[in-house]
């Protein structure tokens, strides 16, 4: 009878060690997945072109409006929410114009998706002799950066500041007035 108390113990132990383990590993699990904090993806998605004009005389201008679909795409299995930012359109290095991003929120695992405005204008250059070229080229080559900051919250508990920059290239195509090679990175 003295073996089957110790025996019993010891199944006993050997229960409660096994259920530890797994409990470790739950929580393990747990805490490299869904605890983890991921910085948002801030991405044009598509882009249009209106009201384009072009001129390339003595002193070549192009001025346009872009529609762009921006999409912020959250990962996190908490919601994000961002503060204001402004998208900067620049023609060799130089900015051309700007769209304002309103702060908002993302909810957890999903993608929002927002249209901008950007009026462009070349007329802001100071001077730049590749203009002429460019137009008679048939296309122009425009880029875009953003940075988007704010915090991920997860369980209303946990809050991490998080940022997401956008670096955009795009070719505008002056016989088809539309966009081409639109890449983000």
């Amino acid at each position: 009878m003295k073996g089957e108390g110790k025996r019993s113990k010891a199944r006993c132990l050997a229960y409660v060690a096994a259920f530890v383990v797994f409990q470790t590993a739950i929580i393990l699990i747990f805490a490299l997945t869904v605890m983890r904090f991921r910085s948002p993806k801030f991405r044009f998605g598509a882009v249009t072109v209106e009201n384009f004009s072009t001129g390339n005389g003595t002193s070549p201008f192009f001025d346009m409006k872009l529609m762009a679909q921006v999409t912020v795409k959250n990962t996190n299995f908490g919601h994000f929410k961002y503060e204001n930012s402004t998208i900067i359109i620049s023609y060799a290095g130089m900015p051309v114009g700007e769209a304002a991003v309103v702060k908002g929120r993302v909810r957890a695992r999903q993608t929002k998706k927002f249209n901008v405005t950007v009026d462009i204008s070349s007329r802001k250059l100071s001077s730049n002799s590749n203009l002429g070229n460019d137009i008679a080229s048939g296309v122009l080559s425009l880029s875009s950066q953003a940075k988007l900051s704010g915090k991920v919250h997860l369980m209303k508990v946990l809050k991490k500041k998080k940022s997401s920059e956008m670096s955009c290239t795009m070719g505008i195509n002056l016989g088809t007035r539309a966009v081409q090679d639109l890449e983000c990175k």
